[in-house]
């Protein structure tokens, strides 16, 4: 199965509706943010979408709200993903903890993510129109093919749509941590970065022994 990367002609669009998100809110925010017990200041701005004035003061950028706002559905279809297959019967325990694991990693993140976007005035949902176009985001046909497997075929195929989710997840993190300010949001997308990597590799051996 073959899954597209980002749908890069939409996303000077989307960056466009992040820097007016932050002009409006930028005077408002001050100094650094301090949210879910992360700093508030990061690194110097690298990202050319990065605001000006007080914004750029605000402890965040556009960076930090791009991968905000289009991590937020990303985690989220990988959880519908995980249920998918934990509603299943027959399914292998070393599958089971796998999903399970996205699940437990993911959830806590999609909160703190929701958080951030809130403390920085942006909307929460402007990832959605990214929609199936966002890298490695599975299609409607994708996730119905998945809720219609069964047995070992539908454990080969969320292994395969999986490694393909998480390398664009991938994608996304290691955009951010060139780009981003945020110093929890850049923590964030380093860990997604070194632990997605880590589950891609887990995710290929099991797929190679079936």
């Amino acid at each position: 199965m073959t899954h597209t990367f980002f749908a890069r002609a939409r996303v000077p669009a989307l960056a466009i509706a992040v820097g007016l998100t932050l002009a409006a809110c930028g005077a408002d925010d001050g100094g650094g943010h301090n949210d879910h017990g992360t700093a508030g200041t990061g690194g110097t701005p690298t990202s050319s979408a990065a605001p000006s004035g007080p914004a750029a003061d605000a402890g965040f950028n556009a960076a930090d709200v791009m991968f905000a706002q289009m991590m937020l559905p990303h985690h989220e279809q990988a959880i519908e993903m995980s249920d998918a297959l934990l509603a299943k019967d027959g399914i292998s325990p070393e599958l089971v903890d796998l999903a399970e694991q996205v699940k437990a990693a993911q959830g806590p993140e999609i909160e703190t993510l929701t958080g951030w976007l809130d403390d920085w005035g942006a909307d929460p949902e402007a990832g959605d129109d990214m929609g199936h176009g966002m890298a490695g985001m599975l299609s409607t046909e994708d996730l119905q093919a998945l809720a219609d497997a069964t047995g070992a075929d539908a454990e080969r195929l969320f292994l395969g749509q999986m490694v393909a989710h998480h390398e664009g997840a991938v994608e996304m993190a290691q955009a951010e941590v060139s780009g981003g300010r945020h110093a929890g949001a850049v923590e964030m997308a380093r860990s997604v970065v070194d632990s997605q990597t880590a589950e891609i590799r887990q995710m290929r051996d099991l797929l190679a022994s079936r």
